[in-house]
């Protein structure tokens, strides 16, 4: 692709992931991007490299702008393989013997993935690198997402190099917020659920870093999908909005069911929520993907689970589900366990015990129902719904 100029002598050199479809158990739908930049002052740097099968496509761009062996500088702001996998090929063409900057855990965590002896140059929170007329600062930024991970600041040019925070996996012709405007923002959002939820008290404590120390933001580059260019502070706000988890009236009933009656029991619920004017959905879990789902939890005041019973057990998608939204630690939710059986009947208080683990308010010991939900049974779900509506904000 041809780069793209985004400050005078600042491009990105990134690459388009067209065709993939599943990142590390994350649905991309519509593919993403690699996001790397080049920065031309009078020493070159280049910020952050791409995939491995796409290294000879990221120096193909930079070829368009300088020969990489002129470059000076190699910046790894993060070690994840969809963004180093490319620094060993980047290196042997840049020159294996140009300093590489990285965090310190960086430094650890780039030994341990390549076997070739870099010119390392870990940094400290706050070191700067001199290119000429710019100067470099960076910024850890540990645990967001991995302990190595940090950002680079452009001073002058006031441009934020963020790694894998406000990013999205999208993959488009498209390079900057305005040329997506609003379509933008759920791809952001899924991002960020999907990613980022685990590491909301963190996100708070960097928004408040950065504005204490007054850095000016005009754009904000990250790895993944679009540039901010236009308003950046909207995609700030919107983390702030997120990482709060304050809750809405909204509840998500989340199941699977094997012949019906666990769905009829959804159903039932989520119309008795929504004639209490709440934001309420079914999803079921093999229509909808989990990061699809986890990003409807997001915002949702209330989390309903339910599950048929299968070998005295979990229905296997639901302990998939629940697995998945554990590790991401979603807060401040009231919560329900739903389901139906044929004979023993376990899985309303396994669901239950695992949404107890979680940190979520119970609101119901739970309804379940054995084979095929009657009128007495779905007023149970009907009152279950009432009940969760009269827990939630109005």
């Amino acid at each position: 692709m041809k780069p793209v100029e985004l400050a005078e002598g600042i491009y990105w050199v990134g690459v388009v992931d067209w065709n993939i479809r599943d990142f590390h158990g994350y649905s991309v739908y519509q593919g993403t991007t690699y996001n790397a930049y080049l920065i031309m002052d009078e020493k070159i740097a280049l910020i952050d490299t791409v995939k491995k099968p796409f290294a000879d496509e990221l120096l193909a761009n930079i070829s368009q702008i300088v020969d990489p062996k002129k470059i000076d500088y190699v910046i790894s702001n993060h070690t994840e393989m969809d963004h180093s996998g490319g620094l060993p090929r980047v290196m042997h063409k840049v020159g294996e013997g140009k300093p590489l900057y990285c965090s310190k855990m960086g430094h650890k965590n780039l030994s341990r993935h390549f076997p070739q002896t870099w010119n390392y140059h870990p940094v400290e929170d706050g070191g700067q690198l001199s290119l000429g007329k710019r100067t470099l600062t960076f910024m850890e930024t540990r645990m967001l997402h991995w302990p190595d991970s940090m950002f680079t600041y452009v001073n002058g040019d006031e441009i934020l190099f963020s790694s894998d925070a406000f990013g999205q996996h999208y993959a488009g012709l498209e390079r900057f917020d305005d040329q997506m405007g609003e379509a933008i923002m759920p791809h952001a959002k899924k991002y960020f659920a999907n990613i980022l939820l685990l590491y909301s008290p963190l996100i708070l404590k960097l928004v408040d870093k950065v504005t204490e120390m007054g850095l000016p933001i005009r754009m904000i580059c990250p790895d993944h999908g679009i540039i901010w260019r236009t308003d950046p502070t909207k995609i700030i706000k919107a983390y702030v909005e997120w990482s709060e988890q304050k809750p809405r009236r909204k509840a998500v009933v989340i199941y699977d069911t094997m012949w019906h009656s666990t769905e009829i029991m959804a159903d039932a619920i989520v119309y008795a929520l929504g004639e209490e004017g709440v934001d309420a959905r079914p999803l079921h879990l093999r229509t909808n993907h989990r990061s699809d789902v986890i990003t409807e939890v997001l915002d949702a005041g209330a989390v309903i689970v339910g599950s048929p019973t299968l070998n005295n057990g979990l229905f296997p998608t639901v302990g998939d589900f629940l697995t998945y939204m554990k590790g991401l630690k979603p807060k401040n939710k009231v919560a329900a366990a739903f389901g139906s059986y044929g004979w023993s009947g376990e899985a309303v208080k396994l669901v239950t015990q695992e949404l107890e683990q979680m940190g979520f308010r119970m609101i119901d010991p739970g309804v379940k129902v054995q084979y095929i939900p009657d009128e007495q049974a779905l007023n149970a779900c009907r009152d279950l719904g009432k009940k969760i509506a009269a827990a939630l904000p109005a």
